[in-house]
Formats: structure tokens, sequence, C-alpha cells
């Protein structure tokens, strides 16, 4: 699933990103694109799990693409 993350912008929001949604599923792969602000997660944790780690450690995410 993708999120966009629009306060992502340097290599250690992403390494942020990783480990808050690795905190909840930690056997996820997170694939940044940090020039369009998106992270593309492959998790079996549904979305809004995924959604409350991110706002938590700071990084409120919306659907991909945006």
């Amino acid at each position: 699933m993708q999120f966009h993350i629009k306060n992502m912008s340097c290599g250690g929001c992403v390494r942020s990103v990783t480990g808050a949604v690795q905190s909840v599923d930690p056997a996820a792969t997170v694939t940044p694109d940090l020039a369009n602000r998106n992270v593309e997660v492959a998790s079996n944790r549904p979305r809004d799990v995924l959604e409350a780690a991110l706002a938590k450690a700071g990084y409120p995410a919306a659907p991909g693409g945006h």
C-alpha cells in the first residue's frame, strides 16, 4: 500500500518513517520515493494501524499518489 507523507523531506525522515512502520510490523518492507514524498509499504498489518504508527512518529500519512 502507498502512503503520501507530506513532511518527509530527507534521509533522516525516511529512517524515521521506516522505523515507525517496522515498530508495528518488523517484517514490513518500506520503499521510499523521497522526491514525491511517498512510501510503498508491504505489510500484513491494516492500513489504519500503519497510519497510527506514522502519526505517532510525527509523520501523518495520506493515501499515496497525492
